[in-house]
């Protein structure tokens, strides 16, 4: 009986049951779409930061820091093994490791930076993508200067120091001194510069969800630094360290802001189609009490209309929302397109929430 009164109700005001179904499907449209655009954003900014490039070099404790910045590492070695250490211990802010060796050596006729570098180490023990070139045994990767001065290319045959190498890839013009270095394997430039075992720095990546906007950051690793590695000193690029804290923070207010502007405006726009609908409808409320309904009976027609409604509408805005992301998102996250899917949970939350707007 209430049921194809409430059926009976919604096809006699077909023209407001459509004007609030239009906003529950645009509020919840939205709603998702800026959602799940925002969990986009957030896995889109992590990995832009990320490819800023390493913001940490742990060098010697003992490095003469004059020599260090003079020639762009430091002269004093230590063993590849420390980098390992970080292994032991758990939530950390250190993360992607690499243990490196540099050598200014001569070759060719070229002053250049013989650079041997180590697979990627992640102490959280998660899979994570490695943020340099993994290099094979026998590949080199060279700068930019010095493929250009020596008309190297891809597939060319190299010799350093009685060292054969095949050129695996010519690097782009990066305006630093990686421009005129030479790329190998840890294990072989250990190997040509007869230093098995020894690395002159390690590189990293700050873990910057470890750390609040009070603590400093820099006080943090080195204190966290003295437990793992007390013969190192950690050096912090501040200019990176703070774009990409700065990067991260703007996107988090920005949907933090967002979000409840949007369900604001979404609550006004539903709550005012249903306080004109119930207003329009006085004189049927007077009849209905007449008829004998109770004050139950005519809820249930409200809320009946109301709960069809909200359904109907989570349901549409849902695929609608999901649709725009997936189709629209890809074009402004492109780093991170393949990421970019549904989120099911979204589904049940609509049909919890947009009822009891």
């Amino acid at each position: 009986m209430m049921i194809s009164l409430i059926i009976k109700e919604i096809l006699s005001r077909k023209i407001n049951f459509l004007l609030g179904m239009v906003a529950v499907i645009l509020a919840v449209a939205l709603f998702v779409s800026f959602f799940t655009s925002s969990e986009a954003s957030n896995r889109e900014t992590v990995r832009l930061t990320r490819d800023m490039g390493f913001n940490l070099r742990i060098i010697p404790k003992e490095t003469n820091m004059d020599d260090f910045w003079l020639t762009g590492f430091s002269n004093i070695t230590m063993p590849e093994y420390y980098v390992l250490r970080f292994n032991e211990f758990k939530d950390f802010s250190y993360a992607h490791l690499t243990a490196t060796l540099h050598k200014n050596i001569s070759w060719q006729g070229m002053n250049i930076i013989l650079t041997g570098i180590s697979p990627e180490i992640e102490p959280s023990g998660k899979q994570k993508d490695p943020m340099i070139f993994l290099i094979q045994p026998g590949k080199t990767y060279l700068g930019y200067e010095v493929a250009k001065s020596l008309n190297l290319k891809k597939g060319d045959k190299i010799n350093v120091f009685g060292k054969d190498f095949t050129v695996e890839k010519t690097l782009t013009e990066n305006g630093s001194d990686e421009d005129i270095r030479v790329f190998a394997s840890l294990a072989e430039v250990q190997e040509i510069l007869n230093m098995e075992g020894k690395i002159n720095e390690i590189k990293a990546l700050d873990c910057l969800c470890l750390i609040d906007n009070h603590t400093d950051a820099l006080k943090l690793l080195r204190e966290q630094l003295d437990q793992v590695l007390p013969e190192g000193k950690v050096i912090l690029n501040q200019t990176i360290a703070v774009a990409r804290e700065k990067q991260r923070h703007m996107f988090e207010r920005y949907f933090a802001l967002l979000i409840p502007i949007l369900i604001i405006v979404s609550a006004v726009w539903i709550g005012t189609l249903a306080f004109f609908n119930v207003k329009e409808r006085k004189h049927e409320i007077g009849i209905l009490r007449a008829l004998g309904y109770g004050t139950g009976k005519i809820a249930y027609l409200f809320l009946g209309r109301a709960i069809l409604l909200g359904v109907l509408g989570a349901l549409f805005g849902f695929i609608i929302g999901t649709a725009f992301s997936l189709i629209y998102g890809p074009a402004i996250f492109i780093v991170t397109a393949k990421s970019i899917e549904p989120i099911y949970d979204l589904l049940l939350w609509s049909i919890i929430a947009a009822p009891l707007f």
